[in-house]
């Protein structure tokens, strides 16, 4: 089955297993092998992506645009590069810089490709484009079944 996921970048670092373990149990009910499709953003995405490889689940990277390891802050970049590396396939999407429209764009192919999404998402409105709230009200609209994941205990840094 093919999951993609959408989430908070700036979860705090001590909700981090508790978020995992929540992602681990979704994915264990599908009771099938798994192909998680994601951006490798920092937060939920690289936390989805250790939760299907912990399984036994392939990693598919939609890559927002070119530059898209340039933005990550220096202390994202080993993750970003194991998890990539990891990577059953890497496709970058024809932007050449990082931004809301290339963020837009990696949502919407991640939603055409999967059959149901986690939003690890604490149920905060819509604050822009590309946000989590944004992808999640687009899901929706397209009818894909939607899994939010938001344990107890789960915080964003403000």
């Amino acid at each position: 089955m093919r999951v993609g996921v959408t989430g908070h970048m700036n979860l705090v670092p001590e909700c981090v297993p508790a978020v995992q373990a929540a992602i681990t149990e979704v994915l264990e009910r599908l009771g099938q092998p798994v192909v998680g499709v994601t951006c490798l953003a920092p937060g939920a995405d690289t936390v989805f992506a250790r939760a299907v490889l912990g399984l036994g689940g392939q990693v598919e990277v939609v890559l927002p645009a070119l530059d898209y390891r340039d933005k990550l802050k220096p202390h994202q970049v080993a993750e970003y590069d194991e998890l990539r590396a990891a990577a059953t396939v890497v496709s970058v999407l024809p932007h050449m810089s990082s931004g809301r429209l290339a963020y837009v764009a990696a949502n919407e192919r991640i939603l055409a490709s999967v059959e149901l999404l986690v939003a690890v998402w604490d149920g905060v409105p819509q604050q822009g484009k590309g946000g989590t709230a944004d992808v999640v009200e687009q899901a929706r609209a397209e009818g894909v079944p939607i899994e939010v994941v938001w344990p107890e205990g789960a915080r964003r840094k403000s």
